[in-house]
């Protein structure tokens, strides 16, 4: 990989499990960092062929850089920009349009996840506009603690939200997260107010975020929102864990269970108690 400040072409071949931690040595810290143009991002990888990451067949593209520290993040090789590649917005925009004829067949389009793709707004809404000229569905993989950087411009480039709400406990979210809760919060009933479409996303963590009291706080702020057509809960899992010990972080749920299908069923009856389609 070269380590330098130039912008280069989107490299396909570059995995997410790579660990290289510094790939642009003078990208800028992510704290402060203002993209108001975006004509070039740091991009830590692209993946294709995903089924997860909204409707269809989906090409991911993952940004380098979040101003969370979650717990459990499976992608904490992304939280600086230095980790990811400087890509110039025309080269990333030329390789997308390689994958969107297949895409479109497959009923799918392009994600944006990271790392969080709000910490570089202006790259992130070419990449979105230009995937829609394409022709691609195109969907936000976003925690929204940066979601008042998203304009009404840059949401109509958007059609599909998938919103993380790790905890209803304003006390839990902190503590997982290392921000607060209320920017999310905001951010999900600014949605709903544009009636954008949103899949809520919840990570179901033995022992921290599976209490009853806590999921019925989120199933009761999301029921009343009828632009949310989903809420996902995502099983806790230690598939992440070894980029921790590769980083040299300190990982601290190391002895933390799997989620059982159980236990994720459970928590998907509870919300949809309390009125949501949940699955």
């Amino acid at each position: 990989m070269k380590h330098s400040d130039s912008p280069q072409g989107l490299d396909v071949s570059i995995s997410r499990h790579d660990l290289s931690a510094i790939r642009t040595p003078d990208a800028p810290e992510t704290l402060g960092f203002k993209d108001e143009v975006g004509q070039f991002g740091y991009v830590h990888s692209l993946e294709t062929g995903s089924m997860v990451d909204g409707p269809g067949v989906r090409a991911t593209l993952f940004l380098a850089g979040c101003m969370l520290r979650c717990q459990y993040c499976h992608n904490p090789d992304t939280w600086h920009l230095k980790c990811g590649t400087r890509v110039d917005v025309d080269a990333a925009i030329e390789r997308i349009s390689d994958f969107a004829p297949a895409l479109r067949s497959m009923n799918g389009g392009l994600t944006l996840s990271g790392g969080e793709p709000l910490v570089q707004i202006g790259f992130s809404k070419q990449i979105f506009a230009a995937a829609r000229q394409l022709g691609l569905h195109t969907a936000l993989d976003t925690s929204g603690f940066l979601g008042a950087h998203a304009d009404d411009a840059y949401l109509r480039e958007v059609d599909l939200v998938l919103l993380d709400i790790k905890s209803g406990d304003p006390a839990l979210y902190h503590r997982l997260t290392g921000v607060d809760l209320a920017p999310t919060l905001r951010f999900a009933e600014r949605l709903a107010a544009l009636n954008k479409p949103v899949w809520i996303r919840y990570v179901l963590v033995p022992g921290l975020t599976d209490e009853p009291d806590n999921i019925r706080t989120v199933a009761r702020f999301v029921a009343p929102m009828r632009n949310v057509e989903w809420v996902e809960v995502l099983p806790f899992h230690q598939m992440g864990a070894f980029k921790w010990h590769a980083l040299g972080l300190d990982y601290t749920l190391e002895d933390k269970p799997p989620c059982s299908a159980e236990r994720a069923a459970q928590a998907v009856a509870w919300f949809r108690d309390e009125g949501c389609r949940a699955r």
